[in-house]
């Protein structure tokens, strides 16, 4: 699953970054949402898979606290990229006439380093408070990376303030992605329904309905697995929609998003001929 994840969202990379036709906002975008995609499953599968090989579980503290860093940060940009991407399709399809303008290069590049750098910001908080935590009663995590929740179970301390900032953090950043995204998508599907013509609406949908499975999958992970007390939460469900969140939704990416794609699938038929 990682090989093809690498494979996808790689081939996404090299096929924006060098044909022209893929030049354009969306798929600007979508060249950033492979970039995280690769990213933060990074994060977590080379070290489990490199801890298996070696029959050795053990990771240090550091390693841990740094590894949720970045995990967090990759996930966090995610959610607003995919809210800069729903602006984009709304752009496109609510003033198409204004798209080239509104949507230019310097805006572009506004959403981007902001994803990005949110992403970042939301991260440190939370691994501040965690790593200031007492771990005496047990060094053995329930997870196969180290996410916030299960490191939160196995806290000596009292971990109210680390789950009063996860909350926190779910409404500043995670509920206003959203509320975009969804505001974005109200209007999209106006416009698409004062459409006349059946092929006209499923042309516009088309361009949409990629985007709005993965913000619903990402949207409905996020909620199962951080927006509830850490007592009421199962760290074997946890797990399993981990495996979902962090190695099967990132290998299906490309696939949902490209595959679908008559421009993806031209420029990828030169890439294969070319070379």
């Amino acid at each position: 699953m990682y090989i093809l994840t690498i494979t996808g969202n790689g081939l996404i990379l090299v096929l924006v970054l060098f044909h022209t036709s893929l030049q354009t906002p969306m798929y600007f975008f979508l060249c950033h949402l492979a970039s995280l995609d690769l990213c933060y499953t990074s994060v977590t599968l080379p070290n489990l898979i490199w801890l298996h090989s070696q029959n050795n579980k053990l990771m240090s503290f550091t390693g841990c606290i740094s590894q949720q860093y970045f995990y967090i940060a990759f996930a966090v940009s995610e959610y607003f990229l995919l809210a800069a991407i729903a602006y984009d399709r709304y752009v496109a399809i609510c003033n198409p006439l204004r798209y080239s303008s509104i949507m230019n290069t310097k805006t572009c590049l506004l959403l981007a380093k902001g994803s990005w750098g949110m992403g970042f910001m939301a991260a440190f908080p939370l691994s501040i408070l965690t790593s200031s935590l007492c771990f005496c009663s047990s060094i053995e995590i329930n997870h196969f990376f180290c996410d916030l929740t299960p490191l939160l179970s196995i806290a000596c301390d009292d971990t109210s303030a680390t789950e009063y900032a996860i909350y926190t953090e779910g409404v500043l950043f995670v509920l206003s992605c959203f509320l975009l995204t969804l505001i974005s998508y109200i209007y999209i599907i106006s416009a698409i329904l004062k459409i006349s013509s059946s092929n006209g609406r499923y042309k516009a949908f088309s361009t949409c309905a990629s985007h709005l499975t993965i913000v619903v999958l990402f949207y409905l992970m996020i909620a199962c697995m951080y927006m509830k007390p850490t007592s009421s939460y199962s760290l074997d469900i946890g797990k399993g929609l981990s495996v979902l969140y962090v190695i099967i939704i990132p290998m299906l990416n490309p696939i949902i998003y490209s595959l679908r794609n008559n421009d993806i699938k031209v420029a990828f038929k030169r890439f294969i001929f070319t070379n």
